[in-house]
């Protein structure tokens, strides 16, 4: 049986350096190295996994255009010494606010068009979230992560696009690397390891969606919070983000394989999201009926209190956790103003 591979063309870049090259040498040259097993074979999804992967990245795109035009109509308006106006103009029901606005008749017009694109762009996205919601109800590994406080339903079924049949890691930092969290090392000789920024390689959009989530993770409380936090201090807020999102990958990947949902979780708030997913995939809303929803406990303050106490009690038994800690003795670094960091 014959069978197509394809070969990461990052990990046999090697065969490009030779003196001698031809399309024949080269396929000789991979053909002996997958004879051998040497050669690094690129995954290639299922059909259902390529399909969702599409549909993000058609939603990432449409989010870019949005974004951009949301900026150009903003820098008109700060051209023109107009105050800088918050999201309610780029509505519907913002454009005669926009209209209203003291702008040239000329800047008028180009704003008003940027305002009518974007309109035809969000009614696209309300399509292709529709498509997404109804995808994420039936599968259940996207109610699954919904259990971690940060992480939504657009996030979770980006990271599962990105990573397909969770069997191929066999360990988190396997998943960690394929999404480029791991930090590159650099190492000769006797000196001590390198550890520099992050590869960057991997599925860059699936790595975004993990940033996000811990953004929004660390205005929340939690253990997840308090790890932030704690790396904030050491170093900087945008170093805490990446850590915090390799700390998911991790927790994801564990999540996955075991098939259990987050310890952490707030019941209120993951009926909440649960019903934001169902009327993003178009189902009926109950509102004025007898019987309250599953997601009614999270419209209840004190519901919600107790199990902000109950993170916010996990969130202390960490910080007590990590007080325990033996400090390591520093490691060579290289100065500060090489890093970049932040």
């Amino acid at each position: 049986m014959r069978r197509v591979v394809i070969a990461n063309p990052l990990q046999v870049r090697a065969i490009a350096w030779a003196k001698v090259k031809t399309d024949k040498i080269d396929a000789a040259t991979l053909a002996r190295l997958h004879a051998a097993q040497f050669l690094p074979e690129v995954w290639m999804p299922p059909e259902d996994v390529e399909l969702q992967r599409r549909v993000i990245a058609e939603r990432t795109q449409l989010v870019g255009q949005m974004t951009r035009l949301k900026n150009r109509i903003q820098s008109i308006l700060h051209a023109n010494l107009v105050p800088k106006e918050t999201g309610h103009i780029f509505s519907k029901r913002g454009r005669a606010r926009l209209e209203a606005l003291p702008l040239p008749a000329d800047q008028m017009r180009m704003a008003l068009r940027h305002h009518d694109e974007l309109g035809r762009l969000a009614a696209e996205l309300a399509i292709i979230d529709r498509d997404v919601a109804q995808r994420a109800l039936a599968d259940p590994n996207v109610k699954r992560l919904m259990t971690i406080g940060g992480v939504d339903a657009i996030v979770a079924a980006s990271v599962l696009a990105a990573v397909g049949d969770i069997r191929r890691f066999s360990s988190p930092e396997k998943l960690v690397s394929y999404l480029g969290l791991n930090p590159s090392v650099h190492q000769s000789g006797d000196h001590p390891a390198y550890h520099g920024h992050i590869t960057h390689q991997g599925r860059g959009h699936a790595r975004g969606m993990l940033v996000e989530a811990a953004w929004s993770l660390a205005s929340s409380t939690g253990p997840l919070s308090a790890f932030f936090h704690r790396i904030s201090v050491k170093r900087c807020k945008s170093v805490a983000a990446i850590a915090t999102a390799r700390k998911l990958a991790v927790l994801i990947w564990h999540m996955l394989t075991k098939q259990q949902d987050y310890v952490w979780t707030r019941p209120a708030l993951l009926q909440y999201k649960i019903r934001r997913l169902e009327l993003m995939a178009g189902h009926t809303s109950r509102r004025g009926g007898n019987k309250p929803g599953p997601a009614r406990d999270y419209s209840v303050k004190a519901i919600r209190d107790q199990e902000r106490a109950r993170l916010a009690s996990a969130e202390q038994d960490y910080r007590r956790f990590v007080a325990g800690w033996q400090e390591r003795p520093p490691t060579k670094r290289r100065p500060a103003s090489q890093e970049g960091d932040c």
